[in-house]
């Protein structure tokens, strides 16, 4: 009948089907309710495979015993809360015990604040009983979790903070694998094998591979795991002491504990004079040269203090080996000889900090000396995006205004600027006090129309191309999704106009090639100039147009685009490039249509299309044709997220609307017929469902199937639910009463 309510898809969602083994069988069995996808393999001769350890297995009645070891190190779960107006971080660890836990904080690349878990409980209550710890934490980008082994090994995990989190759920998972003494029993209950050390608590529980349960989502991945020998902080063996007294607080780290961590031995390398420290900072792409003007007695000791920090900090990042990701600043102490040049420059103020580009082009500037400024030139501070989006507007402003500039020098620099990352700091990072010792980023003043009519130009040369332009195609996408050159210049929400449809006649023009690149690159371990990963080109367009739907407020101007984009869809469907996200999208437009102007002819004709291309029982299995068109959708998806489940109920949804579309009105008679395959098709995917029953029932009926139609609405009133709602069940009883004495 209607759409099955939204409700039940939850309900639904959590339900998962399949055969129980009666008993210990030879096989492989998996297991995945610990975050971990954990393979056990029973072979002959009593041989057993948990991962990549092997040993012996005996059999006596339900137990099963056997030894192995090795080690697992992801032990912690997290989970997060955002609520952008959170002004703490509210801190959730699951029955910690007293197991030797501290947590850290780290601002940008501030040192790191350390705490024992021990001493935040006796803190809060002396007497503490409770299994759980709640606790409040200062906002932060990174978080640190330490368990200090009892043998002089810790394990220290570094993770990233969302910028709006509010709540962190932190849960400890006992390591399954390592040195223990496992044993194992199979319960009859469910099937399965329960594995754990002796005591039996926290079990793991597996399941024949042929039987085993679904995979649980991927936990929350920490960008550093690693094992530190005889881990401390500053502080820690006296909070350890103290940890009875109340006011017991552990201490910064310090940099000398950082570099005790630390394996690599960084050294920034400093340039004795201007120029060469320009050639060293331009052979380094989205690299900067920070110069600092300071004409005090103590100007050489700061700065040498200051390098200093920031070399253990920087090796600290990269923990390991050299790693060029944390190495993005150059620094250079100006001199006696630099006057000319400050003095060209119009920099007047000492002390001061300039940040310059390769060649030589001031992106920002502060009155101040380097004092308080360490955390804004790390890596993970959002300075270093705002002199990225400086660098970019400059070279774009230049590009744009040289009459010489090539075809390529344009795209190139379109493409710099739309492939910005958005600054934290988006709205808010204009200094407006003359007084501040705070940097001023510097801007480009663009403009709009010009830019506009360049862009314009550029789509319409470009629709000769016998071969994609790869820089072309990805500056497209992000423009027309609302993340390109407009976004990053203007700050504005996008509205698709004609150079926009334009330049999607350009992506579908050369699909198949932009496909096949694509897939050379996501193949590939070696990157390619002229190529980047992309996602599935009919999605990322379906994407924008959807958004585009949102975005257009005008009536007049969203009909225009709603026809523009509606155009499209057909271009891709009769291309043979319909994937789902796109005829997902298409229908909804089409629906939207449909309701507003009472006719469905259109919608009918595009669902069936639809229907017989990636539904259709005739060309298989009504599942395995759904798991198939599953497999193929975009990873940027509604679906992909909200998984396969949701993906089967809005399938089966959709065929139900469409056929009872067919129920409601006559003029639609025409497609009785398919109704009915739609129809049928929606109760193979969602079994016994009374809504669906009841579409079924009137089609038939109205098909000439009497008596089929009253035994399939006898089924409908059966099904009848307390989630029917009470209007709706009256109708499905009282349409089984029509039918049943000839009135309907």
């Amino acid at each position: 009948m209607r759409n099955l309510i939204w409700s039940l898809m939850l309900l639904f969602s959590g339900m998962s089907a399949f055969s129980q083994t009666k008993t210990i069988e030879k096989g492989s069995y998996l297991s995945t309710d610990k975050g971990q996808k954990i393979k056990l393999n029973l072979l002959d001769n009593n041989k057993y495979e948990l991962i990549l350890y092997s040993g012996d297995y005996e059999i006596k009645g339900d137990s099963l015993l056997f030894v192995q070891n090795g080690k697992d190190k992801n032990i912690f779960d997290l989970s997060f809360v955002n609520n952008s107006k959170a002004k703490k971080i509210k801190v959730k660890f699951i029955d910690p015990a007293y197991y030797p836990f501290y947590i850290g904080t780290q601002k940008g690349s501030d040192s790191v604040q350390y705490q024992s878990l021990i001493d935040i409980k006796t803190k809060l209550d002396p007497n503490w009983i409770k299994a759980d710890l709640e606790f409040e934490i200062d906002k932060a980008n990174f978080l640190y979790l330490v368990y200090e082994g009892y043998e002089g090994s810790s394990s220290v995990y570094k993770y990233a903070l969302p910028k709006e989190v509010s709540e962190i759920t932190i849960k400890y998972e006992l390591p399954v694998l390592g040195d223990l003494k496992l044993s194992g029993f199979f319960d009859q209950k469910i099937g399965g094998l329960k594995i754990s050390e002796k005591a039996g608590k926290n079990p793991l529980t597996f399941f024949n591979e042929k039987n085993a349960q679904p995979e649980k989502s991927q936990k929350v991945i920490p960008l550093e795991s690693k094992t530190v020998s005889n881990w401390t902080y500053p502080g820690k063996e006296e909070a350890l002491a103290a940890s009875a007294a109340a006011d017991s607080v552990a201490e910064p780290l310090s940099l000398d504990s950082i570099a005790a961590v630390s394996q690599v031995d960084f050294k920034l390398k400093i340039e004795n004079n201007l120029k060469n420290a320009l050639a060293a900072t331009k052979q380094v792409k989205d690299k900067f040269l920070v110069v600092v003007v300071n004409g005090k007695d103590s100007a050489k000791t700061d700065f040498d203090f200051f390098i200093k920090g920031q070399e253990t900090q920087i090796g600290y990042n990269m923990y390991t080996e050299y790693n060029p990701q944390y190495d993005v600043y150059n620094f250079y102490l100006a001199g006696a000889e630099d006057k000319k040049w400050l003095k060209n420059n119009k920099i007047a103020n000492d002390p001061a900090i300039i940040v310059l580009n390769g060649d030589g082009e001031v992106l920002a500037q502060a009155k101040s000396d380097l004092a308080g400024k360490e955390y804004q030139f790390g890596y993970y501070s959002d300075f270093y995006r705002q002199l990225k989006r400086a660098d970019a507007f400059l070279v774009f402003d230049k590009a744009i205004k040289n009459k010489k500039a090539t075809d390529a020098d344009l795209i190139n620099a379109f493409n710099k600027v739309s492939a910005l990352e958005v600054s934290y700091d988006y709205d808010t990072n204009d200094v407006t006090d003359p007084n501040s010792t705070d940097f001023v980023v510097t801007k480009a003043v663009q403009d709009k129309k010009g830019i506009e009519k360049i862009w314009k130009k550029l789509i319409e040369t470009h629709q000769k191309d016998t071969k994609p332009n790869m820089l072309l195609v990805e500056t497209i996408l992000k423009e027309i999704k609302d993340q390109g050159f407009t976004k990053q210049l203007f700050k504005e929400e996008k509205i698709l106009n004609d150079t926009d449809f334009l330049a999607i006649d350009y992506l579908i023009k050369h699909y198949d090639a932009i496909e096949k690149i694509n897939k050379e690159v996501e193949n590939s371990t070696v990157e390619s100039a002229d190529g980047m990963k992309i996602g599935n080109l009919s999605a990322e367009i379906s994407f924008a147009l959807q958004q585009d739907t949102y975005a257009a407020q005008d009536e007049t101007e969203g009909k225009t685009s709603q026809d523009k984009a509606i155009a499209v869809y057909k271009k891709l469907i009769a291309a043979g490039k319909g994937g789902f996200d796109c005829y997902k999208n298409y229908l909804n437009y089409l629906s939207q249509e449909a309701e507003k102007n009472g006719n469905d002819a259109a919608l009918l004709k595009e669902f069936s299309a639809y229907f017989e291309t990636y539904l259709s029982t005739e060309k298989g299995n009504a599942i395995q044709r759904l798991d198939d068109l599953f497999a193929t959708i975009d990873y940027n998806s509604d679906y992909s997220y909200n998984g396969w489940n949701s993906f089967k109920e809005y399938n089966s949804n959709l065929c139900n609307s469409a056929a009872w579309a067919v129920v409601l009105k006559p003029e639609n008679a025409d497609y009785i017929k398919s109704a009915i395959n739609w129809s049928e098709y929606s109760l193979v995917v969602t079994k016994n469902n009374p809504y669906y029953l009841d579409t079924l029932a009137q089609l038939y009926y109205k098909d000439g199937q009497k008596q089929k139609a009253i035994e399939t609405q006898t089924l409908a009133v059966k099904y009848l639910n307390p989630q029917v709602e009470a209007e709706t069940a009256a109708e499905i009883k009282e349409t089984l009463t029509k039918m049943q004495n000839g009135t309907y």
